[in-house]
């Protein structure tokens, strides 16, 4: 990575400016899942055990173009506190006299957090004024942001231009992990791809068939290949204004592109559905539809993961929030964290489906970043990391 990072400055008696991504679920007015606040800490606490004064930054959710309570990082401040064992308190604003006195008060070893973002509609727009608001409060800005990297808005994009931009070290480890899949990959390579759609990852798998030796296709979007080769589907998800794409796709991937053999069908999308396992070819009956891939697919997909070297997996085999049609989600998890391959799991759904089935502390790298972990996988430039000073 040729992006400077914290261990690039000196954060002593300086107030540094952190955008972190503590866009994390609530329940009953408390954080029901701190895992993206954990995976901050660690530039947290290097920037004020080095006598940094760190002034935290970050959005939730996707308040309407003003404040709401609803959307307020108050819960996000309270746990940090109680992770960090110090008190953070959360400024009533991100911008303006509230927030300037906050930062100009703060002393080295200290921390705070600005209040959402978002309460602005100035920083979605990447307002060149609401920047330079956030500037001034600080004499460096930090981006351990990822999730939020592929977005260039005032707090990501925007404020890098205006102070000494470096990442943090989430940023840092996600860009080298996603980047060795993308620039040099070793081989043999295996990408393995689920979830519900093809449109939202064409320009993922197009990219990953030029750079990966086995593409692997499972969820949702098998539905639409196996569409495109004329075989019946049933009442299974499929978008049919990606099956033009989908055959060129295929045309283009010859035997790099690895279709389910088998699937699992539920007679409707509910987690009680009657369930039966069916070979691809014999078609879909009406009324049924695919809900997971089956045991031979599994097997198949073994095969192809045997002596791999590099891993990235984005998006589930099939609906693994049901029992019933979460074996073959569960399955792969497995094959990969016994593969020997350094693995990658690419944000969103994969995360909830490794943790599910217990296996996180077994993957290489889990991105925390969905959207931004596709962008890289498309191979874009996201311009919350091309606004980072170069080394």
């Amino acid at each position: 990575m040729n992006k400077k990072t914290v261990r690039d400055i000196d954060p002593r008696h300086k107030r540094l400016l952190v955008r972190v991504d503590f866009n994390v679920p609530l329940k009953n007015g408390a954080v029901a899942d701190d895992t993206r606040i954990r995976a901050a800490l660690p530039t947290i606490k290097y920037l004020l055990e080095r006598g940094g004064a760190v002034i935290l930054c970050s959005h939730l959710g996707r308040p309407k173009g003003g404040p709401d309570p609803k959307y307020s990082l108050k819960p996000a401040a309270e746990h940090l506190s109680q992770l960090l064992g110090q008190p953070v308190p959360l400024v009533a604003d991100c911008v303006g006299p509230v927030a300037e006195g906050a930062a100009a008060e703060l002393r080295s070893g200290q921390v705070i957090l600005l209040e959402n973002v978002r309460f602005h509609p100035e920083e979605e727009k990447n307002d060149p004024t609401f920047a330079r608001q956030l500037s001034v409060l600080a004499e460096i800005y930090v981006n351990d942001a990822f999730g939020s990297a592929h977005r260039a808005h005032a707090s990501t994009e925007g404020v890098a231009h205006l102070l000494p931009a470096v990442a943090g070290f989430l940023m840092e480890k996600e860009i080298e992990y996603l980047g060795q899949a993308v620039e040099n990959p070793k081989h043999p390579y295996v990408a393995i791809l689920g979830g519900a759609k093809i449109s939202d990852k064409i320009g993922v798998i197009e990219n990953l068939l030029t750079k990966a030796d086995r593409v692997l296709i499972g969820g949702g979007m098998a539905n639409t290949f196996l569409k495109a080769q004329g075989i019946a589907v049933g009442d299974s998800l499929v978008e049919d204004g990606s099956l033009d794409t989908a055959r060129q796709l295929l045309a283009k991937a010859g035997d790099k592109l690895v279709l389910p053999v088998d699937v699992v069908l539920g007679d409707k999308f509910e987690a009680g559905a009657q369930s039966r396992t069916i070979a691809v070819a014999e078609g879909v009956p009406a009324g049924w539809r695919i809900l997971d891939i089956g045991p031979r697919t599994v097997a198949a997909f073994g095969e192809a993961l045997k002596g791999a070297a590099l891993v990235v997996w984005n998006g589930p085999m099939g609906v693994f929030e049901f029992p019933a049609f979460a074996a073959g989600t569960n399955a792969v998890a497995r094959l990969v964290a016994d593969c020997g391959a350094t693995s990658i799991i690419g944000g969103g759904e994969s995360v909830s489906a490794v943790e599910q089935a217990g296996l996180a502390d077994k993957m290489s790298h889990i991105s925390t970043g969905g959207g931004a972990s596709l962008e890289m996988l498309e191979g874009k430039v996201l311009p919350g990391v091309a606004a980072l000073q170069d080394k």
